[in-house]
């Protein structure tokens, strides 16, 4: 089984191009999402969190505040990497158990695994592939604001992010989301058509 990634900057459309090819049979894991929920209460990842990042940044019932965090993290290169560290190792454990899983069970030929850091937290070193989505600056910021940031957190969160340059430098396939969702759409067909044309080849 392939085991590809797809990554993207934030608000780039990485999450449309997933699930396009969930429509298209493939399995996908979020790693976002599962990142999300090993900061939550009981999980080894939001004792550790909170003792890193103070009480402050829960909701008083001992749960992690996303949108508090966010802005503590972001306005700050060390705690971001300081969060990463906590959570990324956690997070690649839980993505090659998944994959692990997928493999023995034969349900796939390639799968998917979909998140913003992939390269960062070194989880693409062990993939077999990189899809790297991408819009324009312009369009991202559009995007951040739209979802109720204001310009100045939709910049942060923008620039503590790899470069979209490095990450298309790096990717063995990209999709431009910069145009109509069915320009997407098309792009998406025709990896999955390339991916099942190498299936049928091996």
């Amino acid at each position: 089984m392939l085991r590809l990634g797809l990554t993207g900057g934030i608000a780039s459309g990485k999450s449309a191009v997933a699930a396009m090819l969930r429509e298209l049979g493939f399995s996908v894991l979020d790693a976002d999402s599962l990142a999300h929920k090993l900061i939550e209460p009981g999980q080894p990842a939001c004792e550790e969190v909170v003792r890193e990042f103070g009480p402050a940044i829960t909701d008083g019932q001992g749960r992690v505040d996303r949108a508090r965090l966010g802005a503590l993290v972001f306005a700050d290169r060390a705690k971001l990497d300081r969060l990463n560290a906590i959570v990324h190792p956690r997070v690649a454990k839980e993505v090659f158990r998944q994959f692990d899983e997928w493999g023995r069970n034969g349900t796939c030929d390639a799968a998917f695994v979909e998140a913003a850091l992939l390269i960062e937290s070194g989880i693409r070193k062990h993939l077999d592939g990189l899809v790297v989505a991408w819009c324009t600056p312009e369009q991202q910021l559009e995007r951040l604001t739209a979802r109720g940031l204001s310009e100045d957190e939709a910049r942060r969160r923008i620039a503590a992010q790899m470069p979209v340059e490095e990450k298309l430098r790096l990717a063995t396939e990209k999709i431009d989301c910069s145009g109509a969702l069915e320009q997407t759409r098309q792009q998406v067909a025709a990896l999955a058509a390339k991916l099942f044309r190498n299936k049928a080849a091996r």
